[in-house]
């Protein structure tokens, strides 16, 4: 029988795992707009640099890990401390199993505490789905109460063909 899903801090020992996620991301999809796999070394570094000032989870059971979750810097400048771009990556065995929305709500929960009041997520959106990139994840972001503010037309390209890339924000504060 399984155990419960665990949302905790990211640890330096779940870096080499959390990076096979990430590259299926890069090698398979138009999800992740790098072309190259990333090293150890650069995931770790950057994870590191997030965890400084942001909230950078993981969803965990029965000692295997399921996918992450991190809120990072929207705009370098003062101004916008209140306001983080959201990222998540989920194991791809993981996807459709409710495991993400509990990464997001804790994500939420973390960023509330920190005084965050506007969450934003940048998403490849392709005009027509194809085997590189659907509409899920602009889907998730709905599901998940964020609302579609901005789309770039074709300024990402991958795998030969040019995609779309939406902005979508949440805000945990209104007034």
């Amino acid at each position: 029988m399984q155990t419960e899903v665990v949302i905790r801090t990211v640890r330096d020992e779940d870096a080499p795992e959390l990076l096979k996620f990430y590259n299926y991301y890069i090698e398979n999809t138009a999800i992740h707009f790098d072309y190259d796999p990333w090293t150890l070394e650069q995931f770790t570094d950057r994870m590191h640099q997030i965890k400084e000032g942001y909230p950078y989870l993981v969803a965990e059971q029965d000692g295997k890990l399921l996918g992450f979750a991190y809120a990072g810097v929207f705009k370098a400048r003062e101004a916008y401390k209140h306001s983080v771009e959201t990222t998540i990556y989920m194991n791809p065995e993981q996807k459709g199993k409710g495991v993400g929305r509990k990464l997001y709500e804790a994500l939420e929960a973390e960023c509330r505490k920190r005084g965050i009041r506007n969450l934003y997520a940048c998403i490849g959106d392709p005009e027509v789905e194809d085997e590189y990139l659907t509409h899920n994840s602009v889907e998730f972001h709905t599901h998940m109460g964020y609302h579609l503010v901005g789309r770039f037309h074709k300024c990402g390209r991958k795998f030969n063909r040019f995609y779309d890339m939406v902005w979508m924000e949440k805000l945990l504060v209104e007034e």
